[in-house]
């Protein structure tokens, strides 16, 4: 999955009708211009208004995930997708990528606002490597001397903690579920 920006998606509609005729005659449909699926449907449909009953291709889009389109279908889940990720930065939302890719979370069939409840629960946050996320959690979540902290050994510390309870991509940290 690429990292997309949902509020950026667009879709090239044109229809199986014309494309069968020779003829690529479409219109690039900016997503932000409409609240629903239902919405960008009637905007298709005036595209093609000169066809009695348009059977839409989308010949080509961007920032969109696949799981979410094809040539002939956008999923009824973009939508709401689009809406609960606002609420997240937009390292938030690169991160939120990458975790679905991982986790192999399902964008067409699970539910918006539990995808966002179970990133929540798992990311950490985005770090230069494993080992700064070790020396940021012992720094956070442990009370060493400063003179034991000198003989810490952080690399290990972060292999162990990567072995089987974090994982890391992309910079991002998240914790197995």
């Amino acid at each position: 999955m690429r990292m997309e920006n949902l509020n950026e998606a667009r879709i090239y509609v044109g229809t199986y009708e014309k494309y069968n005729n020779g003829s690529l005659f479409g219109k690039w449909l900016d997503l932000s211009d409409y609240a629903d699926k239902e919405e960008f449907m009637i905007a298709c449909k005036d595209l093609h208004s000169n066809e009695p009953d348009p059977e839409f291709m989308f010949q080509d889009w961007e920032n969109v995930p696949d799981s979410l389109i094809c040539e002939s279908w956008l999923s009824e889940h973009f939508f709401p997708l689009r809406s609960a990720l606002e609420e997240l930065s937009d390292t938030e939302q690169e991160a939120f990528m990458v975790w679905c890719n991982n986790s192999s979370h399902d964008l067409d069939t699970e539910n918006c606002s539990d995808l966002i409840e179970s990133f929540r629960d798992e990311y950490y946050g985005e770090f230069d490597s494993e080992e700064d996320f070790a020396c940021q959690l012992i720094e956070d979540c442990y009370n060493l001397p400063e003179f034991a902290l000198t003989y810490f050994d952080y690399g290990k510390f972060a292999r162990d903690l990567f072995i089987g309870d974090y994982w890391y991509d992309a910079g991002f940290v998240f914790r197995c579920a």
